[in-house]
């Protein structure tokens, strides 16, 4: 490592120099065979004892279970705080940005992990975490509250990348899926409190104090986690494993370093990433309405502006000293099987999720701690149902079955959905339940499967990045669903809502504000139970798109590999395996079709 750093500063004063930042890129280069920060983590892996692993894997459950609880109960005050502001049909354009921010910010922080270090990216975590929310809690308006909302998305995004990727750092492939479901854990207590939660900071005061306090809760949660990992870096420095690992800033200096970073970063890549999802898809989620808004400026200009850079973000990447993309690892139909599965997943689960609560409480008269409740039963279902495949994969030492028994029981949950989510009567209340927990349990059998699936088609340099860029593949997924489901809400429940009731005025303020609607039409009045056929007519389609979807999910699940998962931190010849199978995926001589399918 000391040679390498070595032949760094003799090539620092050719760097500084040249006129072409993209080759002074190539010559400085921070994400290698072996990325500083990489280099690190094994060092402090190597010193790391039982006891340490131990505080490590407690501040992980503790930064997740902050921001695990104070997740859920966002989801709840975002409706709130959008209907105050009289624009509640702007939740669905709130999540697309934050979908898209989130898609951008996860490999880069894998990179930054990689380049820095673990420590400082949780430091960098709090920071964004912190600053948004005080952005949020403090808006006077739906511009800053949407502001505050893609700060705190940076802050949360990171920490999460940061989360999965210290656990594919310290644990072997046959225990990591089990490992990965300690940041899940929390949700088997948030899923119960939450309601008490939200239900107490709505009634006794507002949505602002219940995002603001998260400054402080967050803050200190995060504190073990710091500390366990300074007391590994500690005792690895005091070995004298440490001795010869310098910063990158203090090998290259501050001007080449940022320099090096930008390109190695893809700064331009991560610029046009976030103008082709955010101008094209935003644009679908304000369009509608009550009155159709396709011909005006705010629509059509970042639509144009979106399309032109789609070719211009495709042939950056293919011309980019450091692309975003690895594309050598995409060719492997582990990898880009295990991110199909990600992308489509999210895209359908959010079809159904993106206005849900705002429909248990206005067309199920549930109540808000209720609503709460029954909207993380997902999650708690998951969850159970992760930790025991977990112990089961530590025997059997297999995953692709697992993954393609939950797609097709995914597919069983969304045909529940449509058939309760569109009912009436007392037996919706518990169909919706028996819905949203078999949903649950088929989210326990592939999602955490699937993302130590593609960990295991790589070799240990390459975890952080293809982790950050599987987890981007989600906020992508999640882009395109509330994409799809804003477009859809609307366009239909504005003309759904006057159909039903028959009162424009009437239509209008329920679209505003479906909330104190709610509270001032009880159930049995006629308003109310136009309203209440309007929303169920539409989650009704929404969650026929998702059907739709799962199909294409069930046939990523069936192309990615089933390694046999050792003791090691990744196999072997992973990288290698993905270019045998190109090479040979057509050849009927060697195997058919559905063999190829199954190995």
């Amino acid at each position: 490592m000391s040679d390498s750093f070595a032949d760094d500063r003799d090539t620092k004063e050719h760097i500084t120099s040249t006129s072409n930042p993209v080759n002074s890129s190539s010559a400085l280069l921070l994400i290698g065979e072996k990325s500083p920060g990489v280099a690190r983590i094994e060092a402090l892996n190597d010193h790391t004892s039982f006891i340490n692993r131990c505080c490590i894997f407690f501040g992980i459950f503790l930064v997740a279970y902050s921001y695990g609880l104070d997740g859920i109960l966002r989801y709840t005050y975002q409706p709130y705080a959008t209907a105050g502001f009289q624009e509640h049909s702007t939740l669905a354009t709130i999540n697309v940005l934050r979908s898209v921010i989130a898609a951008a910010a996860q490999p880069t922080a894998a990179k930054i992990a990689d380049v820095f270090g673990r420590v400082e990216v949780v430091l960098l975590s709090v920071f964004f975490y912190i600053l948004g929310t005080v952005v949020e809690a403090t808006s006077t308006g739906v511009v800053g509250f949407a502001a505050g909302a893609v700060l705190y998305q940076i802050g949360y995004t990171v920490v999460i990348v940061l989360i999965e990727v210290i656990i594919a750092d310290i644990t072997s492939l046959r225990s990591r899926l089990l490992f990965s479901y300690i940041p899940a854990l929390p949700f088997l207590i948030n899923t119960w409190i939450s309601g008490d939660v939200s239900e107490a900071v709505l009634l006794r005061t507002d949505w602002r104090w219940g995002i603001g306090m998260w400054c402080i809760i967050y803050t200190v949660c995060s504190i073990p986690l710091l500390l366990s990992l300074l007391w590994a870096s500690f005792k690895a420095k005091k070995a004298g494993a440490l001795e010869n690992h310098s910063t990158p800033y203090q090998v290259h200096g501050a001007k080449s370093l940022s320099a090096a970073l930008f390109w190695q970063l893809d700064v331009p890549g991560i610029i046009l990433l976030i103008a082709v999802f955010g101008c094209i898809l935003t644009p679908f989620t304000v369009a509608g309405g009550d009155q159709s808004q396709w011909h005006t400026a705010k629509v059509i200009t970042p639509l144009v502006i979106g399309i032109i850079c789609v070719p211009v973000f495709i042939i950056w990447e293919r011309k980019a000293p450091h692309p975003m993309m690895p594309f050598h690892l995409l060719k492997d139909r582990a990898v880009w099987g295990a991110l199909g599965i990600a992308c489509t997943l999210n895209f359908a689960w959010t079809m159904q999720g993106d206005f849900l609560y705002t429909v248990l409480v206005v067309a199920f008269d549930e109540s808000i701690k209720s609503a709460t409740r029954i909207s993380s039963l997902y999650s708690f279902s998951s969850v159970i149902v992760g930790l025991v495949l977990g112990g089961v994969v530590f025997k059997v030492r297999r995953l692709k079955p697992f993954i393609v028994m939950g797609t097709c029981l995914f597919m069983v949950a969304f045909g529940l959905l449509i058939n309760y989510r569109g009912g009436r009567g007392a037996s919706s209340h518990s169909g919706i339940i028996g819905a949203q927990i078999c949903l649950g349990i088929a989210g326990g059998m592939f999602p955490y499967p699937a993302q130590a699936s593609i960990q295991a088609a790589t070799r240990h340099e390459h975890v952080a990045i293809v982790t950050g860029i599987y987890l981007a593949t989600y906020n992508i997924g999640s882009a395109l669903g509330n994409t799809v489901s804003g477009a859809m809400w609307q366009l239909i429940i504005p003309g759904e809502l006057f159909r039903q009731t028959g009162n424009a005025t009437l239509a209008a303020a329920v679209y505003a504000d479906p909330f104190t609607f709610a509270t001032k039409n009880p159930v049995g009045t006629p308003d109310r139970d136009a309203v209440i056929a309007a929303y169920r007519h539409v989650q009704r389609l929404l969650c026929i798109a998702g059907i739709c979807l799962s199909v294409l999910l069930i046939a990523f699940a069936l192309v990615i590999r089933n390694p046999e998962l050792g003791k090691e931190q990744s196999l072997e010849h992973a990288e290698e395996l993905g270019r045998e199978d190109n090479s040979g995926m057509f050849s009927q001589k060697k195997r058919g079709v559905w063999n190829w399918v199954k190995k």
